[in-house]
């Protein structure tokens, strides 16, 4: 099946030219998105995304276009549309279109509503285990709300790509809190270490799942920001995220010119970063608990997906 594409009530080809000029999610990043995962042609985990979803524009001001009911429904119709069992929803809601101006338009400018479906590959992240380069966290001081603004991620999940790792771990106050797109975990002796849902990162929906399944589970949770400092006492690091599920991390890497410490004021010039040139700081040590995690969200996903088939 064909990716499909919507934009303000009408279906289209996602390369097809319909968002105007003066779109503000164009011209300054001004609106809120979601990722949901469809399994056997169900969106999981949707309140929790719908929810979140209004959290974010409610944090910007955005008028929201429908209500959760409304919203809901729109998922359900483009996973049909698509035709697809496994998929990537994407959904997007922005200020909408006004002639460009810092203030916000006038009331009468509606929201601009626009998404995409695309399949996803089933059990994509079980081929290998991961790699991660410490970079300092640059984003701006409000990562909880799921705005538009991801060029830090960006560059910092570039950054990672160049120096041959998968995702950038992003140290904020010299703690451990999160990667460019995904949560991170830690395994300390047994027990789950997860940087607390505070506004410095974005609360993901798995990790909120994973949060509820681990207690399930009996294995112990801390909410808790770990020291860059405290790295060599981790048995094992894992990642989550709506696509990402449950991921395996086998090595630490870090580069000798890319400052975690503390941010410098001077102006840092471009460079690309090699992977000649980081050095290996962490290998994981026990990936047994993370596995047991992996195979119980897994199993969740799929009688999930049988109990409403």
């Amino acid at each position: 099946m064909a990716v499909i594409g919507y934009f303000n009530g009408r279906w289209i080809d996602p390369a097809e030219a319909c968002v105007p000029l003066d779109e503000r999610g164009h011209q300054f990043g001004d609106g809120v998105y979601e990722v949901i995962r469809a399994y056997g042609g169900r969106p999981f985990l949707l309140d929790w995304h719908v929810e979140r979803l209004f959290q974010s524009m409610e944090a910007l001001r955005i008028r929201p276009p429908f209500d959760p009911g409304a919203c809901k429904d729109l998922i359900h119709a483009l996973i049909e549309r698509s035709g697809e069992s496994e998929a990537a929803i994407y959904l997007q809601v922005t200020r909408g279109s006004a002639v460009r101006n810092h203030l916000f338009p006038e009331p009468s400018v509606e929201a601009n509503v626009s998404a995409t479906v695309r399949p996803v590959k089933s059990g994509a992240t079980e081929a290998k285990s991961g790699r991660l380069l410490l970079v300092p966290d640059e984003r701006w001081l409000n990562p909880w709300i799921k705005s538009l603004n991801l060029l830090p991620n960006i560059m910092a999940k570039q950054t990672a790509h160049d120096a041959g790792a998968d995702e950038a771990l992003l140290v904020r106050d010299g703690c451990m809190i999160e990667a460019a797109s995904s949560n991170v975990w830690f395994v300390v002796n047994g027990e789950l270490v997860t940087a607390p849902a505070d506004r410095y990162i974005l609360a993901g929906i798995t990790r909120r799942f994973v949060l509820e399944m681990a207690r399930d589970l009996g294995i112990p949770v801390r909410e808790e920001k770990l020291p860059r400092e405290r790295l060599s006492e981790v048995d094992a690091i894992f990642l989550t995220g709506t696509l990402t599920e449950v991921y395996p991390i086998a090595t630490v890497v870090e580069h000798p010119d890319i400052p975690c410490a503390s941010i410098p004021a001077e102006r840092v010039p471009a460079r690309s970063v090699g992977p000649e040139q980081v050095r290996e700081v962490w290998t994981a040590r026990d990936l047994g608990l993370v596995e047991r995690l992996r195979a119980a969200f897994v199993e969740r996903v799929r009688a999930w997906a049988g109990a409403i088939a």
